[in-house]
């Protein structure tokens, strides 16, 4: 992961505080369990599999851990975006063409986006198309599935 700006919501940085913490102070220590306790059952570790899992999830949380602390270093909170155009922090309601029913879409930072909770990232498709756009724009998301054209309803 690289030096760049990663953009958050105050509640979004709450989150992955709260999981860097978790990771550190919990689940670095079960995993040290497991570790003592696959050497303890001895045998030789070339063939001990519960060792290499333990093993495996130690790299894996290490991993997690050093990725949450470069997002963290690299962190701009973004407060709710303008009611005027989208931008980050926005919260837009649209509606695709040929449909009635409308959709609500948080625009967050990549390290937040959550597309079941509604949070898209500022780099999708979808959040190019929508940052600085107004209420009652028509927008086309060119997406790998075609382009889909969507109204802006509503900003705030």
């Amino acid at each position: 992961m690289s030096d760049q700006a990663q953009y958050l919501t105050p509640q979004g940085l709450q989150e992955l505080e709260a999981r860097l913490e978790f990771l550190r102070t919990v689940r670095r220590q079960e995993v040290a369990a497991r570790l003592h306790q696959a050497l303890e059952e001895g045998g030789e570790l070339v063939e001990n599999a519960e060792y290499e899992d333990a093993k495996n999830e130690q790299a894996f949380v290490e991993g997690e851990i050093m990725r949450l602390e470069t997002i963290l270093s690299n962190a701009h909170i973004i407060e709710g975006g303008s009611k005027d155009s989208v931008g980050l922090g926005s919260k837009v309601k649209v509606q695709e063409k040929g449909r009635k029913d409308t959709e609500i879409y948080q625009i967050v930072g990549a390290a937040e986006a959550n597309p079941r909770e509604g949070k898209i990232s500022n780099e999708s498709p979808m959040g190019r198309a929508l940052i600085g756009r107004k209420s009652g724009d028509k927008v086309t998301v060119h997406t790998p599935d075609g382009d889909t054209i969507f109204t802006i309803k509503s900003i705030t």
